[in-house]
């Protein structure tokens, strides 16, 4: 994937994991590299409706479901479709190249490490059959007390329900939890939950498709 990776966190990020009583992950571009190969898919779909999706937008929208995102964009740029029909079409085109999928060691390896002494959970904007898939592919699956995917909440990133009702699975308090995220709207919800949280974009940049 060429994306750059720093071997390992700041060492702060050990402190705050020894407060917490909880690990909440994000999936897609914190535990699997999957964001250039996300907006692959994104990209080769909406192309075909006519839809526009610039890259630095795919980005800033990380987070939000696959429906949400096309709703959102077809409203803008007066686009006519069914936004059921071209989420899953997108889906489907994501999952074609999920064996490219590599994991975000660093971010992995805190998984594994406290896999046996912390509650860990998964609070994704992904679609819950999709983020299994990932976790499965990068050889987490098992890992984790609770995996929430976008269907499990009326509200998504930035609010904070997703990783609230990851909390409630784990059986952790909010303030409990260590968050690890790469996306601003990540970040917002997890300190909306009252969760402490690593911006993983400090040590992994995803590689650009486009300049």
């Amino acid at each position: 994937m060429n994306s750059r990776i720093s071997e390992t966190a700041p060492s702060d990020d050990h402190e705050l994991i020894a407060a917490a009583e909880g690990l909440v992950f994000d999936c897609d571009g914190t535990l699997a590299d999957t964001m250039p190969l996300h907006y692959i898919a994104w990209r080769d779909t909406l192309h075909s409706y006519g839809v526009e999706f610039g890259e630095d937008r795919f980005y800033a929208m990380a987070g939000q479901p696959t429906l949400s995102i096309v709703k959102v964009l077809l409203e803008e740029q007066g686009i006519s479709g069914d936004p059921k029909t071209i989420a899953d079409e997108k889906e489907a085109a994501f999952l074609n190249v999920l064996p490219q999928v590599e994991p975000i060691e660093p971010i992995v390896c805190i998984a594994r490490k406290y896999r046996d002494t912390k509650k860990m959970g998964v609070g994704s904007g992904s679609n819950h059959a999709v983020v299994l898939q990932v976790l499965e592919h990068i050889g987490l699956t098992d890992f984790f007390d609770a995996v929430v995917g976008a269907e499990a909440t009326k509200r998504h990133k930035p609010q904070p329900d997703v990783f609230l009702e990851v909390a409630r699975q784990i059986g952790v308090q909010p303030t409990k939890c260590r968050v690890y995220e790469d996306a601003d709207l990540g970040i917002e919800a997890a300190h909306r939950a009252g969760m402490t949280c690593f911006d993983i974009r400090e040590i992994h940049t995803p590689r650009r498709i486009t300049s």
